[in-house]
């Protein structure tokens, strides 16, 4: 791999998560080039992911509580980054009248009602889904897989869907370079394969559907995209993931 490649590689880590990579050495590469990096990262999460449902696992927990433990070790690993981008755009769209207050609830720091009701809703329904592979054995190369894909479509998000202000994540990591998505996308199918060809392409399917009807949403609510519709976008199509998975078993 390139010198160019890890520093684009270590720019994905640094900006979706928390984990130490070391500080980028020279001029940072632009956030579109690195994209391609991000079901990379996905792999990473899930595998801390999967060692917290391992260790729920080998105290004996039930699988419920396993899950919990695998989500609780991907919000650390992320600073649930995600999470807070899905409670901004439910806020965000749930609560505003035209499109300027919508951009400017999304920008506030403190939540509101429907982001809290989208959290727990979605976080539940995760857990649930976690929850499945956990009681058969096959979590690991479920949350590795599922947390893969659900990234991998953010890159393809970004070149389609315009940014929806001037300035912040979403303009920033905006290109026009199809290369980083498609490389993302590869990567974000490879890692489903482990889950079986028929299934894998079914989830596919199902979390490109549900980045696809995000994305579409927020072209009607607020004209584009932001990295709060990025975060949302995540995690309902981890959710879709989830349900077809689930649904597979």
């Amino acid at each position: 791999m390139s010198a160019g490649r890890v520093e684009e590689l270590r720019l994905a880590f640094l900006l979706l998560t928390r984990l130490p990579v070391g500080a980028i050495r020279g001029a940072a590469p632009d956030m579109a080039s690195s994209s391609w990096a991000w079901p990379v990262v996905g792999v990473a999460v899930g595998v801390i992911a999967a060692l917290g449902a391992g260790i729920g696992h080998w105290l004996g927990l039930p699988p419920a509580m396993a899950a919990i433990l695998a989500l609780t070790a991907s919000v650390l690993a992320t600073g649930g980054m995600h999470e807070d981008g899905l409670a901004d755009v439910a806020d965000g769209f749930g609560g505003g009248h035209d499109r300027a207050r919508k951009l400017e609830i999304m920008r506030d720091s403190r939540i509101g009602s429907y982001g809290v009701l989208a959290l727990v809703l979605v976080t539940g329904f995760r857990g649930l889904g976690i929850a499945e592979p956990v009681a058969g054995g096959t979590a690991t190369a479920a949350l590795i897989g599922i947390a893969a894909a659900s990234r991998a479509v953010l890159p393809a998000a970004l070149l389609i869907v315009p940014p929806a202000r001037a300035d912040g994540l979403g303009r920033s990591a905006a290109g026009s370079d199809p290369r980083p998505a498609l490389i993302a996308a590869a990567i974000g199918a490879l890692c489903l394969l482990p889950l079986g060809f028929g299934t894998a392409l079914a989830i596919a399917f199902a979390v490109a559907l549900a980045a696809t009807a995000i994305a579409a949403l927020a072209m009607r609510q607020i004209g584009g995209q932001t990295g709060d519709v990025m975060g949302a976008i995540q995690q309902l199509a981890e959710c879709a993931g989830w349900a077809v998975l689930v649904v597979a078993l």
